[in-house]
């Protein structure tokens, strides 16, 4: 993926490994982010780290080599893009938790979790194992944009809200499964628990949908990948690419993922590019309207809003007008 032109380098990574004291150690990645004019979105947990910042080539480059200096995260797996300019306006690192939200705390991944697959060996398993459940674990917002081919998906509006899925799962208990997400964090905790309630041959794919693209070409996924940053949706497919979402305002096929300009909205939906324009970037005549609405600028993509607001609460409801 990498391009001369483009000189600012994007991670996202965890890792799940013990930190002693959390609140002293967020202060001191604080600085450290800082000190190398990082921007992004860093968790830090007493079970471990979980980022994706973006920075200049050099100094991104620098602050995966510090991380991984440290003996507890020596082994993270840094998936790295590139693109012209930071794909974050400012920087945010805040002790949590959870590194993930999942209300599956009392899950250690370290300790036991789904076995791992790597991309270019999930490639051939999806084209030559037919009795295998590919299994989505993300949101319906992000699986609504991109999945795999064939993929099972979750109705959840939330990851923590997978493990009340379980039931709809039984189904699939005899049979091979391989969980994916975006990074593969998600997966690290959704497998784990699978094998608690009783699955055994439960696998993950290792590093999620951004490592299978920049590993495996993105073979069979398909629409594109949401992404938590400016970017909203990134491209994986390099060999048969598909658009599988539809516009939420004409019902066209679209992949452009946009951020609703009623802040008291801010619902993340597929909007074709002529409607984004002529609905200045809301998402219903009555957004539209909204004494309070952001200004458009083709991107859809704004500051995520503070007043306490859940920009995919009610997202479901949304969803289902669309369909």
């Amino acid at each position: 993926m990498e391009n001369k032109e483009n000189q600012y380098k994007v991670i996202l990574y965890y890792c799940y490994a013990e930190i002693e004291n959390p609140d002293q150690f967020r202060d001191e990645h604080h600085l450290m982010c800082l000190e190398l004019d990082l921007r992004g979105r860093i968790i830090i947990s007493k079970e471990g780290l979980n980022g994706t910042v973006s920075g200049t080539t050099e100094n991104v480059d620098e602050y995966m080599k510090r991380v991984k200096s440290d003996p507890r995260f020596a082994d993270t797996d840094f998936k790295e893009d590139f693109h012209p300019e930071h794909t974050f306006k400012k920087l945010n690192v805040r002790h949590k938790p959870e590194i993930v939200h999942s209300s599956l705390s009392h899950i250690n991944p370290r300790k036991r979790t789904g076995a791992y697959v790597e991309p270019e060996q999930f490639r051939e398993m999806i084209k030559n194992e037919e009795d295998i459940v590919i299994l989505d674990v993300r949101s319906n917002y992000e699986h609504e944009l991109g999945r795999f081919k064939n993929a099972v998906t979750l109705d959840i509006e939330n990851f923590r809200d997978f493990p009340d899925k379980i039931s709809e799962l039984k189904q699939y208990k005899g049979k091979k499964i391989v969980t994916y997400c975006t990074g593969g964090i998600k997966c690290e905790k959704a497998s784990a628990f699978l094998l608690e309630q009783g699955f055994e041959n439960v696998h993950q794919l290792h590093g999620g949908i951004i490592k299978y693209g920049l590993e495996a070409e993105g073979e069979d996924f398909e629409g594109k990948c949401y992404v938590f940053d400016n970017r909203l949706s990134v491209d994986v497919n390099k060999v048969n690419p598909k658009v599988v979402s539809k516009c939420y305002v004409c019902g066209t096929l679209s992949d452009r993922m946009v951020n609703c300009a009623n802040p008291e909205c801010n619902v993340h939906v597929p909007i074709c590019e002529k409607c984004g324009w002529e609905m200045e970037g809301a998402c219903s005549e009555e957004c539209k309207e909204h004494p309070e609405k952001r200004e458009y600028n083709g991107t859809g993509y704004y500051q995520k809003n503070t007043n306490g607001y859940d920009p995919y609460k009610g997202f479901q409801g949304k969803l289902q007008k669309a369909k």
